[in-house]
């Protein structure tokens, strides 16, 4: 049997250890008590800032508490819970603290406190006590299971978004990605325009004039004719060059040709770090997703080679669990940032717009890892490899 997510549901623990479960959750209570009185302390002293300290160390232990009960339920129901947190910002204590007000699931694990303290308790404590009437009678065995299931549901049903929520969560994203890819296509026509009128439009208008002259000098000055149409041909020559780069910037051609993995491995080629690529793909993805992962990686490789001072560099393609996940590293100095340049906002807005995400890990001194990942379904049943140091 498959969950949702296409995982395998993992064994039911045995019913020792479901009686470790609530053991846990009485030892608990008594922490989780203390965390309550400090939300709701530190919350009502924050008007006198007093209580900005107060909730920078109870919030964070609240949801430490919560990731435990999470941990436990999600074991007893067969199914990971896991933590739907929004990120938070670090920049200065009063932004954390406003955006720890802000998340849905900070009020969930306040209402999920109150519920862990008083009903949830005495599930709890119903559950060990049957252990002790284990010698008396079946109690224990048969009334566990049903008990910690019930505790589990509820734990469940507070520590995890629900349906509206999620639906709202995404109309927002949504909303804003679809705001932010207006934006960023309104600017890559104005960027197209402005390479066409400063690049080859100004050389057609250099063509048309040397052309014009030429015509003018034929009659009386061959020579000079010829050489102006020797610049004209020249000026032609750079206009098809520059009306080629800005094609390539809409849609490279080696893209249409040989698909993300043949187009990444061409840009692996053109890289002065040695990269290696390994792609495994089973099919093509649509051409929306091809376009967004080729400039993602570009911009990746980009960023490797001006800041990473890297000895080597690696992507991986793979197609996993429905989606293109793309993994791009180097073993430079790390420490990468991935908010401070517009590049790596541009391809975060590129890849949301496609429902897909993206994930640094840079530690200083490295390595860099960039996990993309972008839901899509393959075209046809051709495998396609390329794998080998550029």
């Amino acid at each position: 049997m498959l969950t949702a997510s296409g995982a395998t549901p993992a064994e039911p623990p045995g019913r020792l250890r479901l009686t470790a479960y609530p053991a846990a959750q009485v030892l608990l209570a008594l922490p989780a008590l203390l965390v309550l009185v400090l939300l709701v302390l530190g919350s009502a002293l924050t008007v006198v800032w007093i209580g900005l300290p107060v909730l920078l160390v109870a919030v964070p232990a609240c949801r430490l508490l919560a990731n435990r009960h999470r941990r436990m339920a999600g074991e007893v129901l067969g199914t990971p819970i896991p933590d739907q947190y929004r990120p938070t910002d670090a920049r200065g204590p009063v932004r954390r603290v406003l955006g720890w007000a802000a998340d849905p699931m900070t009020w969930r694990d306040l209402v999920w406190l109150l519920w862990t303290t008083t009903f949830g308790l005495v599930l709890s404590l119903v559950v060990v006590l049957l252990l002790v009437l284990v010698v008396t009678g079946g109690l224990w065995y048969f009334g566990t299971e049903p008990l910690m299931r019930a505790r589990s549901i509820v734990d469940r049903w507070l520590l995890s978004t629900g349906h509206t929520e999620l639906l709202e969560q995404r109309v927002q994203v949504l909303t804003e990605t679809r705001a932010e890819l207006v934006d960023h296509s309104a600017a890559e026509l104005r960027r197209v325009e402005r390479d066409l009128h400063d690049g080859a439009q100004a050389r057609l208008v250099a063509l048309s004039m040397n052309l014009g002259l030429a015509e003018s000098a034929l009659a009386t000055d061959p020579e000079a004719a010829r050489r102006l149409v020797a610049q004209a041909r020249t000026s032609a020559s750079t206009a098809l060059g520059e009306l080629r780069s800005v094609v390539r910037g809409i849609h490279p051609p080696v893209l249409a040709d040989r698909g993300v993995a043949g187009a990444v491995a061409a840009l692996a080629l053109d890289m002065a770090v040695p990269v290696r690529v390994d792609a495994h793909l089973p099919g093509r993805p649509p051409p929306p997703v091809e376009s967004a992962v080729y400039f993602a990686v570009a911009e990746c490789l980009a960023n490797i080679g001006k800041h990473a001072a890297a000895g080597h560099a690696w992507v991986e393609l793979r197609h996993v669990d429905g989606a293109l996940r793309v993994l791009v590293g180097d073993d430079g100095r790390g420490g990468a940032d991935p908010s401070a340049g517009s590049g790596m906002r541009g391809v975060m807005r590129r890849l949301a717009a496609l429902d897909g995400t993206m994930m640094v890990s840079s530690p200083v001194g490295g390595p860099t890892l960039v996990t993309l990942e972008v839901p899509c379904v393959l075209s046809s049943p051709r495998t396609m490899h390329s794998s080998g140091p550029a």
